[in-house]
């Protein structure tokens, strides 16, 4: 169960669903509706909505879950947000604001999120005690544990080892993602 570095099935898969989507072929001159419209206001072209939302597909196939904006997963234990191609920062596409995930996690919550620089952008959102899968985070980013105070958050290894922890809350900092798979956030 462990969603990592896109693959050639995953991009192919992104230009099935742009058909399935409507974003391809004559179906395009329609006017989209629901996620497709949420990507197209973003400034998403057709392929760049069809390969964000294989990714959204294989994460909700692999995490369980379900699909609430172009680019938002509620999953069990919270939310995720996985960076849209050709956007610097992760950001719910439903949000008009366009503002990118905010670096302060709501009181009760451990969030992180990779750099859309040098990472893919995604980011994580856990507000419910549980041991998580982490939304394929690459590259360096940073991390917020506003649980109640003294709540220590946790980070694991691909074998389920723990790698560090936030320590008590009110805590923040940066992190490298790419080897962190698993989040406790109790």
């Amino acid at each position: 169960m462990a969603v990592r570095k896109p693959t050639a099935l995953l991009i192919a898969a992104g230009f099935a669903a742009a058909s399935v989507l409507g974003l391809t072929g004559a179906a395009s001159a329609a006017t989209p509706t629901g996620f497709a419209a949420q990507a197209q206001r973003a400034g998403l072209t057709d392929a760049q909505a069809g390969r964000l939302q294989a990714q959204v597909d294989t994460y909700v196939a692999e995490l369980g879950g379900k699909q609430v904006s172009a680019n938002k997963i509620l999953v069990p234990g919270g939310s995720m947000v996985v960076r849209a191609p050709g956007q610097a920062y992760a950001r719910d596409l439903a949000d008009r604001t366009k503002a990118p995930i905010k670096p302060v996690c709501d009181y009760g919550h451990l969030c992180g999120w990779a750099n859309g620089t040098g990472g893919n952008g995604n980011g994580f959102d856990y507000y419910h005690c549980g041991y998580y899968q982490l939304p394929n985070l690459v590259g360096n980013g940073t991390w917020g544990n506003n649980q109640t105070p003294g709540t220590v958050g946790r980070f694991y290894n691909k074998d389920g080892s723990e790698r560090w922890n936030t320590g008590p809350a009110y805590s923040s900092g940066t992190a490298n993602w790419t080897p962190v798979w698993y989040a406790r956030p109790c």
